[in-house]
């Protein structure tokens, strides 16, 4: 028997850690939240009625247009995009999505994961310029960042629902939080690699800072950041399906109803429509990316 189970270890837990008084990190938070929910009631009524805007106004234009067409608008980005074998690939895949009964649930999913991913970004690029741009920013951020990348997704849900009720809003502010930090952190990567001579460069011309960083660095980093946009894209559309627990709309809430019905044909058809829009989505984002100039210029002394 070790030390660390015989009587030593029963008089420490007695004598020390029994006098020791909980940490009640638990109840500084609820009463935090609880203090936000009563004081802040008038701007989180406006956040919601704003993303629910949003949200339905996206989903009306998916749907009010029938699938076929949708599925040649889409097929037509993507071989403008990447190509024809692209442009055939999605004419199949989601050509199947519009053949399964799900095709309004999964263009409701594209909305949420669209409007999500749009305000992520939103705070995610402006974050990672200041941070880039003031040590003390990055110092303070990147703690931030870790532990919203290290929490559970599901944590993210408890707040969410408890400022906004159960449905759609409290998913699509769930996501923004959850999918944020790729944003932030590959913006403030891509800036801080940009050559320090052709920074020096401009500050010898007389550049302002804020002319450097728009016309310099901002388009240097352009494929790093894009390569967070698709981070944040793909993160979002996971957690928009996670948020199906607390009554998100799409098809988060198809597979949480085949999950809690073992309904297999129900949940592999919605959970083909995922896998389809993960691919499409993610496609799309890198080939946006592999358009700028820069990224053209590396592709090109790459093959040289």
């Amino acid at each position: 028997m070790s030390l660390a189970e015989g009587p030593f270890s029963e008089w420490i837990d007695e004598v020390l850690w029994d006098k020791i008084p909980a940490m009640p990190l638990g109840g500084w938070f609820a009463d935090m939240v609880n203090w936000a929910k009563v004081e802040l009631r008038g701007m989180f009524r406006a956040m919601s009625d704003g993303i629910e805007s949003l949200v339905d106004s996206l989903t009306y234009v998916l749907t009010v247009t029938p699938s076929v067409f949708m599925v040649l608008i889409f097929a037509a980005l993507a071989l403008w995009l990447k190509g024809w074998k692209f442009g055939l690939s999605t004419v199949i895949c989601l050509g199947i999505v519009a053949w399964t009964p799900f095709w309004e649930q999964t263009m409701m999913t594209l909305s949420l994961v669209i409007v999500a991913s749009a305000l992520a970004l939103l705070l995610a690029i402006p974050i990672g310029v200041l941070a880039s741009e003031n040590r003390w920013v990055s110092r303070m951020a990147r703690p931030v960042l870790d532990l919203m990348q290290t929490m559970p997704a599901f944590v993210y849900l408890i707040p969410a629902v408890s400022f906004f009720g159960v449905g759609l809003v409290p998913g699509v502010l769930a996501t923004v939080v959850f999918c944020m930090p790729p944003g932030v952190r590959l913006t403030e990567l891509g800036l801080r690699q940009v050559d320090t001579e052709v920074v020096e460069a401009g500050e010898s011309f007389g550049a302002s800072p804020a002319v450097i960083l728009g016309r310099i660095k901002l388009p240097l980093a352009l494929p790093t950041i894009m390569a967070g946009v698709n981070q944040v894209i793909m993160l979002a559309l996971s957690m928009v399906v996670i948020a199906g627990m607390v009554g998100g709309d799409g098809l988060g809430k198809v597979i949480m109803s085949a999950l809690n019905n073992v309904d297999l044909a129900r949940g592999f058809n919605a959970g083909l429509a995922v896998v389809f829009i993960a691919i499409y989505l993610d496609r799309i984002s890198h080939a946006i990316g592999s358009r700028t100039k820069v990224a053209r210029a590396q592709e090109a002394m790459a093959k040289s």
